[in-house]
């Protein structure tokens, strides 16, 4: 009875012990199932893993900065582009498009200018002077020389009317300046050297012919001013200045000094006013030859850097020209 009753304790001891284990066993299960998935278990250390991340992290940065480098380095070469090259051969193009419209229509008016043109060259009529039509009642004789029956032949049918009156006026342009004359009368003073250029081209050449330069143009251009004012006097309003130079410089150093001498404005310098500029001998014939037709008489000045005068410069009653003495410089280019 004793050994039955204590194995029977055992027993009871044993499924009392293999019930609480159960249970125990089930309490764990049911936690483990209730516990948050969220939160892993804790990595374990791994110093080289570590390493590998950090380089690795590293070398990314530094290719995002060598990226961002060179988007930036790339935009400012496209700026650079457009305003260098693209932008600016736009400009040129429409530049270039515009002069080639421009030089296509100038060729066309010209085109057009050119067959308008008559090539055809017109014969210049060089009609006689008065002076060269004169008749003469006197027959010299067989022996005389003809050049000294010409000047005085000259004088008496031109200036031997009025021969008082230019001597006149002579003596008044040696004395003092007339700072205050009117225009067109002399208001500088001559020597008497100028006054025998003056006198030789009167009455000794009648009013045509070549004198010798009195060494400068300032001065050639100051014994013009008095021959001016004089047939100014004889002629009033009925005659024209025309002056050759041949060159810019030179028609402005006439204009300069005819303006200062004579007392006159830049309203005087005209196709239409009372001096005329010419660069050219055949445009001074072609007005020579309109004021004839006028009833006008024109008086030539030929600067002493026109080497020689125009054959039809001597159809003109009335002209000047200024020789160049050997040791005058005529021009700059002569010496080149």
């Amino acid at each position: 009875m004793d050994n039955q009753e204590l194995e029977a304790m055992n027993n009871d001891t044993d499924q009392d012990a293999n019930a609480s284990a159960a249970e125990a066993a089930s309490e764990m299960v049911l936690a483990e199932d209730q516990a948050p998935e969220s939160d892993p278990p804790p990595a374990p250390d791994n110093p080289v893993l570590e390493l590998a991340l950090k380089d690795l992290q590293s070398r990314r940065d530094e290719l995002s900065a060598e990226i961002t480098l060179l988007t930036n380095r790339k935009q400012q070469l496209d700026a650079e582009l457009k305003t260098s090259f693209a932008g600016q051969s736009d400009a040129i193009a429409r530049r270039v498009k515009g002069f080639q419209e421009y030089l296509g229509g100038a060729l066309q008016d010209l085109v057009q200018s050119v067959e308008s043109l008559d090539l055809v060259v017109q014969p210049m009529v060089v009609q006689p002077s008065p002076l060269d039509q004169q008749a003469s009642d006197q027959q010299g004789a067989e022996g005389q020389n003809a050049s000294d029956t010409a000047p005085a032949i000259a004088v008496s049918d031109t200036f031997r009317p009025d021969e008082a009156l230019i001597r006149t006026a002579l003596q008044r342009f040696l004395q003092q300046p007339d700072v205050y004359a009117d225009p067109w009368s002399l208001r500088r003073s001559i020597d008497a050297r100028d006054t025998a250029l003056l006198e030789d081209w009167f009455f000794n050449q009648g009013g045509r012919g070549a004198q010798p330069s009195r060494g400068s143009r300032p001065r050639n251009i100051l014994v013009s001013a008095a021959l001016i004012a004089i047939i100014g006097e004889l002629y009033g309003a009925q005659f024209q200045c025309l002056v050759l130079a041949g060159a810019p410089e030179r028609l402005g150093e006439w204009r300069r000094g005819l303006q200062d001498a004579l007392g006159l404005g830049r309203e005087d310098f005209g196709p239409s006013s009372g001096i005329v500029l010419f660069e050219r001998s055949e445009a001074l014939v072609e007005r020579a030859d309109r004021l004839e037709e006028r009833g006008e008489v024109p008086l030539i000045l030929i600067d002493t850097a026109e080497r020689e005068v125009a054959i039809p410069v001597l159809q003109f009653p009335l002209w000047l020209a200024f020789a160049a003495g050997p040791n005058e410089r005529l021009d700059d280019d002569d010496l080149l």
